[in-house]
C-alpha cells in the first residue's frame, strides 16, 4: 500500500494494489473508489482530504509487514 497526498489540490490516494484502474466510482462526496478489470477496489481518492482525513497523524496496527526490495 502507497499512500500520496498532493497540497496543491489537497487530495489524497491511498493505493491498494499495484494494478491499473478500469473503472471509478464515487462512493461518498468526494471519495472515489478505483477498481481493476475483476472489479478489486485498487485505490482510493479522496478530495478536500484535509478537511476529511487526519493528515498529520497515522496510526497502523498489527499489519503484516513485508520487506521492501532495493531499489537498483
Amino acid at each position: 500500500m502507497k499512500i500520496n497526498y498532493y497540497p496543491e489540490t489537497d487530495s489524497l490516494y491511498i493505493h491498494l494494489a499495484d494494478k491499473s484502474s478500469v473503472d471509478s466510482q464515487e462512493i461518498s462526496e468526494g471519495v472515489v473508489a478505483d477498481y481493476d478489470e475483476l472489479g478489486n477496489l485498487v485505490g482510493l481518492d479522496i478530495d478536500n482530504a484535509s478537511k476529511k482525513v487526519q493528515l498529520g497523524e497515522f496510526i497502523i496496527n498489527q499489519l503484516p509487514l513485508v520487506p521492501l526490495k532495493a531499489s537498483a
